[in-house]
């Protein structure tokens, strides 16, 4: 089951702060058995204390990154761009895949994302049948095809 931001092993780190989609999402990742560790933020300033082992997760170890970022480019507090061009500017996360899952169409919000180092861009599908279908793949191919970075490619502040 999901955990919220839980000191354990994390392997996806959901950002997501629509409840139907943070459930969708959950749904599919439950139905292919890939959310046993899952942690949820449900705005940027939450992922980024997770991600960064401060507040709440200053006890967390940045060796139990996530295998991937699912990130939402709307959040309350600090935005999905924004934690993006945190993440893949310091040295210690820059590694962790980030893939957008977003309903923006802006080709802004794409340009800025890719420019900043996402790994992918994904619109959310609409349809429900085809956003639990779009998940299920994403969770299959970061935590089963990917191969993770090593330890070695996540370097010290």
């Amino acid at each position: 089951m999901s955990k919220n931001m839980s000191k354990n092993e994390v392997e996806i780190l959901l950002v997501e702060d629509n409840p139907d989609d943070l459930e969708l999402a959950l749904h599919a990742l439950r139905q292919e058995k890939l959310a046993n560790q899952v942690a949820i933020a449900r705005d940027g300033e939450e992922a980024l204390d997770f991600l960064f082992c401060r507040g709440p997760h200053r006890e967390r170890s940045f060796v139990n990154g996530p295998k991937v970022v699912l990130l939402d480019l709307k959040l309350p507090k600090v935005d999905g761009i924004e934690v993006l061009r945190q993440v893949k500017t310091d040295p210690r996360t820059k590694a962790i895949p980030v893939v957008i899952l977003t309903a923006s169409r802006e080709e802004k919000d794409m340009v800025n994302s890719y420019q900043l180092g996402v790994n992918a861009y994904i619109q959310k599908p609409v349809n429900f049948e085809q956003f639990r279908e779009v998940v299920k793949q994403l969770g299959l191919f970061w935590l089963v095809v990917n191969q993770s970075p090593p330890q070695s490619a996540f370097k010290p502040a």
